[in-house]
């Protein structure tokens, strides 16, 4: 059974940094697309960054380009999410999610795994 959980959110400053990882469990990732999306209260979900498990690729939305850093740790089965110079409309849910095979990472829709969500409040 494949398992994500989050870690790492928190209430943080406008300007300040985050770092939210993702431990995966349940089966091997090889192969797998991992991303991040996220949800804001009343609003759809909305891809944040991705990154083959390979670590070769990696994909980021427009708002988050040049803020957020995707990585993994393979030895240690995580995916991390580094969030630098967070905005107030960072704000929202942050989920894990995973998908096989090749797919289109920016559709949250792709993906079939999802952890349980970690909350990222960012204040003014």
């Amino acid at each position: 059974q494949v398992q994500l959980v989050e870690s790492g959110g928190g209430l943080v400053q406008a300007g300040d940094s985050l770092r939210l990882s993702c431990t995966t469990s349940g089966r091997t990732f090889s192969g797998a697309t991992m991303a991040w999306v996220r949800q804001a209260p009343g609003k759809e979900r909305e891809f944040v960054a991705a990154i083959r498990w390979s670590g070769v690729n990696t994909y980021y939305a427009d708002s988050v380009k040049g803020r957020f850093t995707i990585s993994r740790d393979s030895t240690k089965s995580t995916v991390s999410l580094q969030m630098n110079s967070l905005k107030p409309e960072d704000t929202a849910v942050y989920y894990c999610a995973a998908a096989f095979g090749p797919v289109p990472v920016a559709s949250p829709r792709t993906y079939n795994y999802w952890g349980q969500g970690t909350q990222v409040t960012v204040s003014s």
